[in-house]
């Protein structure tokens, strides 16, 4: 009985150690995974990539795991001076990935170790180019407010309103990443891209910055307003050239239509008079009465006028 116990008890004791051994003599790199395999804090093997069931000496031998995935870095706003001496807050973030895994861990050991190197490699690549440059270079990205203003008959008002941008914000981002990459590789990275998240001004330019953005507005939108005034001007102009021109053509048609009626009412009074003188004579003097004496009226006149010829003949 006792030989049994004691039996059972190797038999356990050896499973224990057996699965000890094989659990800790395999690993598993997964797809999104490299590996850097350190014997007593020493690598023994380059990087491994390949994803699947992979053998090591269990106890001695430890696996570092680290991610293929790009990586992303945000760092603190960090206050640079312009090169026009304007202090601003750049708030950057950027991407990256492990590029050589044994590198990073024998220069940095772990993703924390690297977010803090490369705060200090993109802060001090961000605080280069952003002094090289002036403050309106790392807020615009192009011209287009100037392009805008081309047609403006005081250029020299629009340019000192709107400053001209040699390099865009765009262009300084580029410059940065340019610069970081340098450094970067040393420690087993890549870096893929830096992008300038936020800028905010400091209290002391705030409010010189914010009145020099509204008078360039104010600026712009009175050359839009001017163009708009010009333009309205010249549709009125071409409007009321128009409306002479119309009514011209109408008055003429007019003038034209009342000659040929008074052309035909002279040819008929002229062919009535021609038939019997004496009726058209007779006519015109009714027509006479009609126009001349109204309700009221008192007419005195001698008895020979011939006015009068008509009105003896009745008695």
């Amino acid at each position: 009985m006792i030989l049994k116990n004691v039996i059972n008890i190797v038999l356990a004791v050896a499973i224990v150690v057996t699965v000890t051994v094989v659990t800790g003599a395999v690993y598993v790199v997964p797809e999104a995974k490299q590996v850097v395999i350190t014997q007593f804090g020493k690598p023994v093997s380059g990087t491994i990539t390949a994803p699947g069931l992979h053998f090591k000496v269990p106890f001695v031998q430890v696996a570092h795991y680290f991610d293929k995935r790009l990586l992303e870095w945000d760092g603190d706003p960090n206050q640079i001076p312009t090169r026009d001496k304007k202090y601003i807050w750049v708030d950057a973030i950027a991407r990256w990935k492990i590029s050589d895994a044994l590198k990073f861990l024998q220069s940095v050991g772990s993703e924390r170790g690297a977010q803090a190197r490369l705060d200090d490699i993109i802060n001090s690549a961000s605080r280069d180019v952003v002094t090289s440059h002036v403050l309106v270079e790392t807020i615009r990205d192009s011209n287009r407010i100037l392009e805008d203003t081309s047609k403006v008959s005081d250029m020299a008002i629009a340019e000192e309103a709107l400053e001209k941008v040699n390099y865009g914000r765009h262009e300084l981002e580029a410059k940065i990443l340019e610069r970081a990459k340098v450094l970067a590789p040393q420690y087993g990275i890549d870096l893929v891209d830096v992008r300038i998240k936020r800028i905010n001004y400091v209290e002391e330019v705030r409010e010189k910055v914010y009145d020099r953005m509204i008078s360039e507005r104010k600026r712009a939108a009175e050359q839009y307003r001017s163009e708009g005034q010009g333009k309205s001007a010249e549709i009125k102009g071409e409007k009321e050239k128009e409306l002479k021109r119309i009514t011209s053509g109408a008055y003429r048609k007019a003038q034209k239509i009342r000659g040929d009626a008074d052309a035909e009412a002279i040819s008929v009074y002229a062919a009535s008079y021609n038939n019997d003188p004496d009726f058209y004579a007779f006519t015109k003097t009714l027509e006479t009465y009609e126009s001349t004496v109204g309700p009221g009226s008192t007419i005195i006149l001698t008895t020979d006028s011939d006015y009068y010829k008509y009105l003896k003949r009745q008695k």
